[in-house]
């Protein structure tokens, strides 16, 4: 199910943190379930004969909307963050705001990938978000995952300071999407790798995640990575330990995945007859769950191509700045694999993520 990015009054494209409908000026809330913008009428709408009210964090420019039965006035987004700044911390809680809008973007991508999403409020170990400022009182903030919670320094969606780590640590890519998508494979490693034989295939490719994470974090900060570390992996950070190597190939396929997604959904394709970069057509999917890995890599390999060239026609750095090599290529088909095998239905998902709620009728 993809998403509907229109204003329900007069059809002009929204983004999809869009409050109010730039050429109508309507207010509008996202519904989930349908993956539709709805209009509001005081802030509430009515939703095949339901009620959905606005997300009480409207104000913080959170644009959900929440289930007239649901237990809080916070949307599903909202209440999977434990932990947020002081409500008089106005300054961290506009980035929060920020931060807030990418967690979103990444919950709707895990929904329409059919992954199962319980609350930490729900289940032990279940997905929660530390969204903290180191800026707010000094103390440090880890960027990480534990237990199923995932902990953010919020300092980072500051574009210079994001940018100044980006550079002191080599990376090619830093962004807020990108540290949830890495942080939540981490959480997905245990929640899919449900069968011995599972973890024997995973143990084969990414190594043994048994091994010791402080030994391999020291070397790490120590040494860096091998220098023929592009032979096998995707990124520097891959290097260091089995976990992480998971975890930056399953954030690579939800770059992967969600990039061709949206150029599906507003029509992008390479057409040959126009194109210098390839003889046949290439035309993105909206799912890949009933395809084989090579269907997906190639297509993202000539359009990522296509997207880099017109970054670089603004004078930005590559899109896409990474390189797929055959080990790699290995890895993402593991992740594709365990991602698609068994898919859960929108009602599946929605009595996970909303247990403990009153019924629907």
């Amino acid at each position: 199910m993809s998403s509907q990015p229109r204003c329900p009054h007069c059809r002009h494209f929204v983004y999809l943190d869009t409050l109010r409908c730039p050429n109508c000026e309507a207010e509008i809330g996202y519904h989930l379930p349908s993956r539709e913008f709805q209009g509001l009428h005081h802030g509430q709408a009515v939703i095949d004969g339901e009620i959905w009210y606005a997300c009480s964090n409207r104000e913080w420019a959170c644009n959900w909307l929440v289930w007239e039965n649901a237990p809080a006035g916070r949307c599903f987004s909202c209440r999977l963050t434990r932990r947020s700044p002081a409500s008089d911390d106005t300054v961290a809680l506009e980035k929060l705001a920020k931060t807030e809008e990418a967690k979103r973007r990444l919950l709707l991508q895990l929904a329409d990938l059919g992954l199962p999403i319980v609350g930490w409020d729900v289940q032990k170990g279940g997905l929660g978000f530390d969204l903290i400022s180191s800026l707010s009182d000094g103390q440090r903030v880890t960027i990480g995952h534990a237990n199923g919670i995932i902990t953010i320094d919020l300092a980072e969606s500051l574009d210079d300071r994001r940018e100044a780590l980006r550079v002191k640590l080599g990376e090619p890519y830093r962004t807020i999407l990108g540290h949830l998508r890495h942080e939540v494979g981490h959480y997905y490693q245990n929640v899919l790798l449900t069968e011995p034989a599972l973890w024997d295939r995973c143990r084969e490719l990414f190594g043994d995640e048994r091994a010791s994470y402080r030994d391999a974090l020291q070397r790490h900060y120590k040494l860096g990575a091998p220098a023929d570390w592009h032979e096998s992996f995707i990124s520097e950070y891959a290097t260091m330990h089995p976990w992480e190597d998971f975890a930056e190939t399953f954030a690579h396929y939800l770059h992967i995945t969600g990039t061709l997604q949206t150029a599906a959904v507003i029509g992008i394709h390479l057409d040959a007859a126009v194109t210098n970069l390839r003889d046949t057509d290439v035309v993105p999917l909206g799912s890949y769950e009933g395809e084989p890995i090579q269907r997906l890599l190639t297509d993202w390999e000539w359009m990522s191509q296509g997207f880099n060239r017109i970054n670089r026609s603004m004078g930005f750095g590559d899109l896409y700045p990474f390189t797929i090599v055959a080990p790699v290529r290995h890895k993402l088909a593991f992740i594709h694999d365990i991602v698609t095998r068994a898919p859960l239905s929108p009602r599946e998902q929605y009595a996970l993520a909303t247990a403990g709620d009153a019924e629907r009728p």
